[in-house]
């Protein structure tokens, strides 16, 4: 069963996938639709905008901005996911997989999994 804070991501993320030019999204008048329409790059870049405000408000303390600030990071995160055809459903998946383990398991799996792809063929 979905909350209610999944069910807005889950329309939100539809909506964000209806702004896709491929998908009739016009870029002279929705920003999503601009941001697909110049790039992976773009978007990557609203990103890193939208963390570094996000660091900046929580630094000063501001929680009602900190607030804002991270709703806007997870919006431009939303349209990345969009790009590569994910839906925060998977977030929310890989989190739920991750319950239970403490940060130093999750931590020490993923450094396993590195050091196997990294190792050379022999």
């Amino acid at each position: 069963m979905m909350s209610p804070q999944d069910d807005t991501l889950a329309r939100l993320a539809a909506v964000i996938e209806s702004r896709k030019p491929a998908n009739g999204g016009d870029p002279a008048s929705s920003y999503v639709a601009k941001l697909f329409d110049k790039g992976l790059d773009a978007i990557l870049k609203k990103i890193g905008e939208e963390a570094t405000e996000t660091v900046m408000a929580a630094k000063d303390g501001d929680a009602k901005k900190l607030v804002y600030e991270v709703a806007d990071l997870w919006f431009h995160s939303i349209i990345a996911l969009s790009q590569f055809e994910l839906k925060p459903a998977d977030v929310l998946a890989e989190l739920a997989r991750r319950e239970g383990l403490s940060g130093l398991q999750e931590f020490a799996q993923r450094g396993q999994a590195g050091a196997k792809e990294e190792e050379p063929n022999d």
